[in-house]
């Protein structure tokens, strides 16, 4: 069944830029090359973690909203845990409340950058 999901990773921040821009290559081609479609990602770049996680106090986080078939999500994970680039991940199914509540923030988002235009 086609769900929408939303995942979210954080990959370890020693990555230059094209590393990382590997990185997220492989995993959108990944969900496209297996039936899905993106409908948005975002790069919200080198943030502070909330508590150190492999030694590590930041990394780089990369949103990807979907749609996909529920029984591919499992590959997806499977794919993260096997990447010694990522070090947390968190994929979920989005409900019609959460779609909505994505796409008000992407217009906001879209409203808020053509203003400082």
């Amino acid at each position: 069944m086609i769900k929408q999901y939303e995942t979210v990773f954080i990959a370890t921040p020693v990555l230059s830029d094209a590393q990382m821009k590997e990185a997220v290559a492989k995993y959108t081609s990944l969900i496209t090359d297996n039936g899905g479609e993106i409908v948005y990602q975002e790069d919200w770049g080198l943030r502070k973690l909330a508590y150190p996680i492999q030694k590590k106090t930041s990394g780089f986080y990369y949103l990807i909203e979907f749609r996909a078939d529920s029984s591919f999500i499992d590959n997806l994970e499977t794919q993260y845990r096997r990447d010694e680039r990522i070090i947390r991940f968190l994929t979920f199914s989005m409900d019609k409340y959460a779609i909505a509540y994505a796409e008000k923030r992407r217009a906001n988002k879209e409203n808020k950058e053509k203003k400082e235009e």
